[in-house]
């Protein structure tokens, strides 16, 4: 049988002589895997930052939340620590383990039993305690948007301000870097936010696409199907039929980490794992992959509650 065991560990730059953003846009590198098992895999998902050097582990602190999903349905004990995740068979070949902002995730195909998934969690107990000590340390620097006339957010890695323009028919962004939604002056903060949004997400739907397109016949590669995510813990992930998922909040960010998740989905179109195969693929179109997957790992995204 084969091992079933893969994290999915997906949060995530041009190949030489890319063109530039106004031409095209530009994504990072391979971590070590959590697993000491050579046999277990890692497949695209946001990861959060190391430990600094030396510190080794990072110790669950009492001021943490509890390890607890709202959705759990299954509950275990990990490192004498209670640990209350939500399990979901689904589609895929291997088991992933997801720690995100709500706590763990476990999906397993249907031919993988509730023991072999218990003792891939027992296996990795120090690795999903540690991750959510990251993750919490992580969300404690999450500023927050305020959605008023005037408020800054990023867009493309640099700041967008937004300005109530009634008479505008549609939102858009001037040259003075100003969105201009097209809202009432006396707009409500949900109001503003929908509408800042729908804008982001059609943004993200044109660039996101062109990236594909750029980058699929330079990889030797073809998508078949976009779809953008709000996930709040994974950048992209990606199907062997070639439907590719990325987080729309990518468009916060800068080119070079975009083009970054990009090209690594893309590279599962060849390698459906993090293999040094895997890498390779994605090394041979972003040499500087490893440098951009670091930056990546440094992003704060503002909380869009």
């Amino acid at each position: 049988m084969r091992n079933p065991l893969q994290l999915v560990f997906d949060f995530l730059s041009p190949p030489p002589a890319t063109p530039s953003l106004r031409q095209t846009i530009s994504p990072s590198t391979p971590s070590s895997s959590p697993a000491s098992n050579s046999n277990v895999t890692v497949s695209p998902f946001i990861s959060v930052a190391s430990p600094a050097s030396g510190a080794g582990r990072m110790p669950l602190a009492s001021s943490h939340r509890p390890l607890v999903h709202p959705r759990a349905n299954r509950e275990t004990v990990l490192e004498g620590m209670h640990v209350a995740y939500l399990f979901q068979r689904v589609r895929r070949r291997s088991i992933g383990f997801v720690v995100g902002p709500d706590g763990l995730e476990v999906r397993a195909p249907k031919w993988v039993t509730i023991k072999e998934v218990e003792l891939g969690l027992q296996e990795r107990g120090e690795w999903v305690l540690r991750k959510w000590a990251e993750m919490q340390e992580r969300q404690k620097n999450i500023r927050q948007i305020e959605w008023r006339e005037g408020a800054s957010l990023d867009y493309l890695g640099a700041p967008i301000h937004l300005h109530l323009s009634p008479e505008n028919g549609r939102s858009e962004l001037n040259d003075q870097r100003e969105l201009l939604l097209a809202l009432p002056h006396n707009a409500e903060p949900s109001q503003i936010r929908d509408a800042v949004q729908a804008w982001l997400m059609r943004e993200a739907k044109v660039l996101f696409e062109s990236r594909l397109n750029f980058y699929a016949p330079l990889m030797g590669v073809q998508w078949r199907r976009l779809s953008l995510s709000n996930a709040g813990s994974r950048w992209g992930s990606a199907r062997v039929d070639g439907a590719i998922r990325l987080n729309w909040r990518l468009i916060h960010l800068k080119p070079d980490a975009i083009d970054y998740v990009v090209v690594h989905e893309l590279a599962h179109l060849h390698e459906m794992n993090h293999s040094p195969a895997f890498w390779k693929v994605v090394a041979s179109i972003l040499p500087d992959h490893m440098a951009r997957r670091k930056e990546l790992q440094k992003e704060n995204l503002a909380n869009w509650a």
